[in-house]
């Protein structure tokens, strides 16, 4: 998988098709413009989450920032092992970095998300 399989909000979290999931994380980009990461706290199995609404916190040395989902659905898996290892997100954002599982609510808002092609356009002028 690469982040050519993604799509993505301009807030840079990303989203991938597995099955009749949607598997979430956030890009390259942001872990960058975070730079040394600390905490993480993503929901547990079972939350419902919203496109465009909060579902989590990640916390930088310099910042505590909002992870907002792509789609809307159902949390039915959390990546466990990124609270112990945060060097995930840098070495591997689009694969052991990933950080929910959706079961999405119908479209969940899918065709709403930028294309690779778009978003490296946002974040090549700076992004959200």
């Amino acid at each position: 998988m690469s982040a050519k399989d993604c799509k993505y909000l301009e807030s840079h979290e990303w989203a991938r098709r597995d099955g009749d999931l949607v598997v979430v994380g956030i890009t390259d980009v942001a872990v960058e413009q975070l730079s040394d990461l600390v905490f993480v706290d993503l929901p547990n199995p079972g939350v419902l989450v919203t496109q465009g609404e909060a579902f989590g916190e990640i916390e930088s040395v310099k910042a505590v920032s909002e992870l907002l989902s792509p789609v809307t659905g159902e949390v039915v898996e959390v990546n466990e092992e990124l609270a112990d290892d945060l060097d995930r997100l840098a070495k591997s954002p689009f694969e052991d970095g990933w950080m929910i599982k959706v079961r999405p609510d119908g479209d969940g808002g899918w065709s709403e998300l930028l294309s690779a092609e778009d978003y490296a356009k946002v974040a090549a002028e700076g992004g959200h």
